[in-house]
């Protein structure tokens, strides 16, 4: 393929989730440093804790779905994904379309986008959410957010979506997203261990594993459900978020 394109008949992405910021040790792959693409030198950054910047996002799509990413992993544009020039990987970001006050929260997992003007290249589903895959770029404002090996946030975005689920102050469940979603993983030993940790909280509630094949291989997503319609969630995400579950959203039924 020689030029980048959208897919012709996409999925609704309009409610993929948010990426669940989590502790994770650098990959292997992306992060030696200096390196040279296109007769230019980039240096990655030792760590993501307080990055802070604006500049001009794009996105990609087909041309590149399905192939590896630089730490390896398999790049899916459906997923809640982006690639930086200088970012450890894997990092964690708040991404914020400046003229809407849209924003969505993305792992970087990949290099790029190796143009002088570009700033970050967001997945097609990251770049739906944020309303810019018409023009095919944005302008946004980055933000690191770093969870510690224990768990807890290191830094944060300032600028929260106010309809992010953990911001709320009444979330509630609706007819059409009632399950918790706690993270994705993609070992079941990592889930059964969140499983077990976050099982003491929701009392009363279910606490399954749901797993998906969004690129081929399995992710296993904890999600706390079903919940009633109505149903006030503010002392159960309290309670997840003093045990270090930072990120919490609704989701639709499994």
């Amino acid at each position: 393929m020689t030029h980048d394109k959208a897919p012709v008949s996409p999925p609704d992405v309009s409610k993929v989730p948010d990426a669940v910021p989590r502790y994770e040790p650098l990959s292997r792959g992306g992060n030696r440093s200096p390196y040279e693409v296109f007769g230019q030198t980039y240096t990655v950054m030792p760590s993501a804790d307080g990055y802070r910047e604006s500049g001009t996002a794009s996105w990609y799509g087909m041309k590149f779905h399905g192939h590896l990413t630089s730490n390896g992993e398999v790049y899916d544009m459906y997923e809640m994904t982006a690639a930086h020039k200088s970012l450890p990987i894997p990092s964690y970001v708040r991404v914020t379309n400046l003229d809407n006050g849209q924003s969505v929260v993305v792992r970087v997992n990949d290099r790029g986008p190796f143009h002088h003007d570009r700033l970050i290249d967001l997945s097609y589903a990251a770049a739906y959410r944020l309303d810019i895959l018409q023009r095919g770029t944005g302008r946004v404002h980055v933000e690191a957010i770093t969870p510690s090996p224990s768990g807890q946030m290191l830094a944060s975005a300032t600028a929260v979506n106010s309809r992010t689920p953990a911001a709320s102050t009444s979330l509630r469940a609706s007819h059409d997203r009632r399950y918790l979603q706690i993270g994705a993983f993609a070992s079941e030993a990592a889930a059964r261990n969140v499983q077990q940790q976050v099982m003491p909280f929701a009392t009363g509630f279910g606490v399954g594993i749901y797993t998906a094949y969004p690129s081929g291989s399995p992710i296993y997503r904890v999600k706390i459900g079903p919940l009633n319609v109505g149903e006030s969630l503010d002392n159960l995400i309290a309670s997840l978020a003093g045990a270090g579950f930072h990120s919490p959203h609704l989701v639709a039924e499994p």
